[in-house]
């Protein structure tokens, strides 16, 4: 999977895989997060946030199944 960069004080990159819709979030202590089942529509807004950490807290977080990787 294909990561991008995002400016965010505690998120490092994240990325997409349509197909499987599943969404990865690196952390900049080094932490790998897929979360699954996850519309393209909340992959974009995580990227165009102002604040990628808090919509991820917000719109991810106890909303959809994950795993560390």
């Amino acid at each position: 999977m294909t990561r991008e960069p995002v400016s965010s004080s505690n998120l490092a990159e994240v990325g997409y895989d349509s197909p499987t819709q599943t969404l990865e979030v690196c952390f900049k202590s080094g932490r790998r997060y897929q979360y699954f089942d996850v519309p393209e529509q909340i992959y974009d807004g995580l990227r165009a946030a102002g604040s990628p950490g808090g919509y991820l807290n917000r719109e991810l977080k106890g909303n959809y199944r994950y795993a560390r990787v």
